[in-house]
């Protein structure tokens, strides 16, 4: 938890990154039955900020490196989805719950939605404006830049998207067929400059550093090449070794190619971090940079910070009502729950009665920075010691006002929120935790959910 001791913390604090996300656990699976499910939905939030999270599970092709692939962009099967997915949002939006107060930003996310038809998503985009709206909202829709013509553009655009976010991962050509990726390097700058010529929404690309064959020189290009593109966002993602994807195989059977390790990772996050900043791009995260003040990344900025996030679609997460919400990604029992007016299953959790605390401490070190006032004294007391040396090992530093992530900090930054709650997890702290009217609700036995449709309401 605290990193170790290096004269090169940037490379050496960790062994390895081994997760994307990291949380304090120990939170049940919740025994909810149907009334309860319903009653939900006819309740009122107490949420200060929401937003919604709606899911497209299916893409043309599997990426190498993608360990989330769940089904084949068949045309007739999408729409389908998409049918029932419409259905499912128009019942929830006239449900008091989701009346009760409005939404400031709806991440469309997959899967690759751009892979869905132009008819289907501008259906999706009339539903989406049936949820009470901020003015402001953030709409933004996920995808690549492959197959994302000019009449699906100009539908996102008239159904009110404003923010597209493309994982580009590498503009070199032969890294991207390493990667299974589709477009050349020519095709994808072509398509981003005709995307912002205009700035008529925000465009954000993601980058990954450490694939098969992706060495310096073709990141510094891949830089370069971004930061030339005409984006107004961009998100640097290390790759982080996962099991059973193409990539994992390969490295099974021997036949993975070169790819950087650990160590030249950092090297790499270094060079991303610094040239961007240097070329005057804002860092909002220890991933996410911006070149201009119309890209906000609002739906990523809340989710970290713990926002109610209603969830729709076969795997979708979310939290409702402060319970940690996740959907089985199986579509037959989606399709066949939604049909017969029932909830899909999936696992619903207990309250965490630490949320607000431990969303407030994620929030931060993904941010990089920590204000130490808004820790109640006994919380800061007991995380004072690990931050000091947190300091002493070169990721981050300590003032009285505030704990500072150092750029080695931040390349490790999930490392550090795994450590942070591990400690907290060791040593609790009676009344540490959220106080409010549900502050002493406890988890009880996991069972299976089957339970009602996510509105209690028949098609």
């Amino acid at each position: 938890m605290t990193g170790l001791p290096s004269p090169d913390p940037l490379k050496f604090a960790f062994t390895a990154k081994t997760s994307a996300h990291a949380s304090r656990g120990g939170v049940r699976p919740l025994a909810l039955d149907d009334k309860d499910w319903q009653a939900w939905w006819q309740t009122a939030t107490e949420a200060e900020e929401r937003a919604l999270y709606i899911h497209v599970p299916f893409c043309k092709k599997r990426c190498s490196f993608c360990s989330f692939f769940e089904n084949g962009a068949n045309p007739a099967r999408m729409s389908r989805y998409m049918a029932a997915l419409c259905d499912n949002l128009q019942q929830a939006a006239k449900t008091p719950f989701a009346l009760s107060a409005p939404f400031s930003a709806v991440y469309v996310g997959g899967g690759t939605p751009t892979d869905m038809a132009v008819d289907d998503l501008a259906r999706l985009a009339e539903t989406i404006q049936g949820f009470p709206l901020t003015q402001d909202a953030e709409l933004t829709l996920e995808g690549r830049l492959n197959g994302f013509d000019e009449p699906k553009w100009h539908t996102a655009l008239a159904g009110g998207f404003n923010r597209f976010s493309f994982g580009v991962q590498s503009f070199d050509t032969q890294v991207r067929q390493q990667a299974a990726r589709i477009d050349d390097r020519a095709r994808l700058l072509e398509r981003l400059a005709e995307l912002t010529r205009y700035d008529e929404a925000v465009i954000v690309a993601d980058l990954i550093f450490g694939l098969p064959d992706q060495d310096d020189a073709i990141w510094r290009q891949d830089i370069a090449d971004v930061m030339a593109s005409g984006v107004h966002g961009v998100d640097l993602y290390q790759l982080i070794a996962m099991a059973g994807t193409h990539l994992d195989r390969a490295e099974s059977k021997g036949k993975p190619g070169w790819a950087a390790d650990s160590q030249q990772r950092a090297s790499m996050y270094a060079y991303g971090a610094h040239t961007l900043e240097q070329g005057g791009w804002q860092r909002l995260s220890c991933s996410h940079w911006r070149r201009s003040e119309t890209e906000q990344s609002r739906y990523n900025q809340m989710a970290k910070r713990g926002a109610e996030i209603l969830p729709f679609g076969a795997g979708a997460g979310g939290n409702v009502h402060g319970h940690g919400l996740m959907y089985g990604r199986d579509l037959a029992p989606w399709h066949q729950a939604l049909a017969d007016g029932h909830r899909a299953p999936g696992m619903v959790m207990g309250r965490n009665p630490n949320a607000a605390m431990d969303a407030l401490l994620r929030g931060a070190l993904d941010t990089g920075r920590l204000a130490l006032a808004l820790l109640p004294d006994p919380l800061r007391g007991q995380l004072l010691p690990l931050f000091q040396v947190w300091q002493q090992h070169g990721l981050a530093v300590l003032t009285a006002e505030r704990l500072e992530l150092t750029l080695a900090g931040r390349f490790w930054s999930v490392n550090l929120q795994a450590g942070l709650f591990e400690c907290l997890q060791l040593n609790p702290l009676a009344g540490a935790g959220e106080r409010g009217p549900h502050a002493n609700a406890v988890a009880v036995r996991p069972v299976e959910i089957v339970g009602h449709s996510v509105t209690g309401l028949r098609r």
